[in-house]
């Protein structure tokens, strides 16, 4: 025998449901919901490049592009480099059409792998304390501590929510802004010589610096 639900009863497992269908709504639809903390979405991308270099598959000269291949595939997940050439190049950005946009990307971004993978490839024994981090709106610096062979360095990473994920736009190591430093090189380079000769400088730049990563 089927006993019949009272009205009050079905009134609370209704208010019941509607309130699990809002609550669901409401984390999928909200972002900043269903983000994780700024050094949660760090620190897998920070173990996963160091366990590419550390990583046997990967070792050696012989897979030194495959090596630099999964880095950057990895990083290409934690760090937002179109946001860091928007930033590091001010107002001329704005001023470029889309394809020397993406040209300049594509460009900034093989520098900082140039410039920095090779260093990153001799830290193999590096560890990355976690010190905290700050939050504020969509921002957030995560503090960190990294020891190499006795040597410790105060590494900050400045990062952006991008949707519902939190990325590094800037690195700050020692106190010193990354992107603080390039632009104001680039900057100059562009009052003498314009958005082509900056160009033309990271070019050369770049082919300079992958020809001395295969000596």
């Amino acid at each position: 025998m089927v006993i019949p639900m009272s009205n009050a009863l079905k009134k609370n497992i209704f208010l019941t449901v509607l309130v699990l269908v809002i609550t669901c709504a409401f984390y999928v639809f909200s972002g900043s919901a269903v983000a994780a903390s700024p050094t949660d979405d760090l620190r897998p991308i920070l173990d996963g490049i160091v366990e590419a270099i550390q990583n046997p598959a990967y070792a050696g000269e012989k897979n030194k592009t495959l090596r630099r291949e999964k880095i950057m595939e990895i990083a290409h997940r934690g760090f937002d480099f179109t946001t860091m050439s928007k930033l590091v190049l001010g107002k001329t950005y704005r001023g470029l059409n889309t394809e020397q946009r993406k040209y300049f990307v594509e460009l900034f971004t093989k520098l900082l792998e140039n410039a920095y993978i090779g260093k990153l490839e001799s830290y193999t024994n590096q560890v990355t304390k976690y010190e905290g981090e700050q939050i504020k709106g969509k921002k957030a610096e995560v503090r960190t501590l990294v020891e190499n062979k006795g040597v410790t360095v105060p590494v900050n990473y400045i990062m952006l929510l991008n949707d519902s994920r939190w990325q590094v736009y800037d690195i700050k190591i020692e106190g010193v802004r990354l992107l603080r430093n390039y632009k104001a090189q680039f900057k100059s380079i562009i009052r003498k010589d314009k958005f082509e000769g900056l160009v033309k400088v990271l070019e050369e730049k770049n082919a300079s610096l992958a020809k001395e990563g295969k000596k």
